[in-house]
């Protein structure tokens, strides 16, 4: 059977990620195990790979730091080869070079830009509200450039997604985004994709049936 490795870096549970690819499995009618994993060398033999992830930049980067025998290392390994990869919340932020909650912290720096605080203070264009950061909540997706097939699959154009975070990507080459997202008057990275990478700052295990669609679309790509 083939094997999704859910990368395991300590941070987050992981059960409701490895639940909602059983499920997505399912949907998709091809037979995954996923599997949650901390051993480079499990990471490195896998079909596919998933870095997900809520908590601390400085904590990631520390999971997936320097060394070719580490977890960056057989992650790094994986998308070179061009296995799929598919990062959810902090496992794209970890893709870029650095973020603003963890100054000094290196990233993967598989792309060039950094991560970035959602600004405090903003207010709702509609209702005049302040906007509460972390940014939780469900937000309609906007495509960017090519549609992405796992987009398309999800639902394509304004399909609701659930975030929730507070700091977000900031790509120094903007034909990575796949899609965004408002948060009032905020434009913020909802998706990234290069060749076999694709990755979300909203939740797919979260996202119902969108999300489930999604993830059935990674396992069937």
């Amino acid at each position: 059977m083939s094997v999704v490795a859910i990368v395991d870096m300590g941070i987050g549970n992981l059960r409701s990620v490895e639940k909602a690819i059983e499920r997505a499995s399912d949907e998709a009618r091809v037979a995954w195990q996923a599997l949650i994993t901390s051993d480079p060398d499990v990471v490195a033999r896998a079909d596919k790979v998933v870095v997900p992830g809520q908590g601390a930049f400085r904590d990631c980067a520390a999971a997936l730091g320097p060394g070719p025998g580490g977890l960056g290392g057989a992650v790094r390994s994986q998308i070179d080869r061009g296995t799929p990869f598919l990062g959810i919340c902090l496992g794209l932020q970890a893709l870029f070079e650095s973020s603003e909650e963890s100054p000094g912290s290196a990233g993967l720096a598989l792309f060039a830009g950094t991560n970035v605080r959602l600004p405090d203070g903003r207010r709702d264009e509609v209702t005049g509200e302040a906007l509460k950061i972390p940014h939780m909540g469900w937000n309609r997706i906007e495509l960017s450039g090519d549609a992405h097939p796992y987009l398309v699959a999800a639902g394509g154009e304004g399909t609701y997604f659930y975030f929730t975070h507070s700091y977000h990507a900031v790509p120094g080459d903007l034909s990575l985004l796949a899609a965004t997202a408002r948060h009032g008057p905020m434009s913020i990275t909802a998706a990234v994709a290069r060749a076999n990478v694709f990755a979300s700052q909203f939740h797919p295990e979260k996202s119902q049936g969108a999300g489930l669609r999604l993830l059935a679309a990674f396992l069937k790509s």
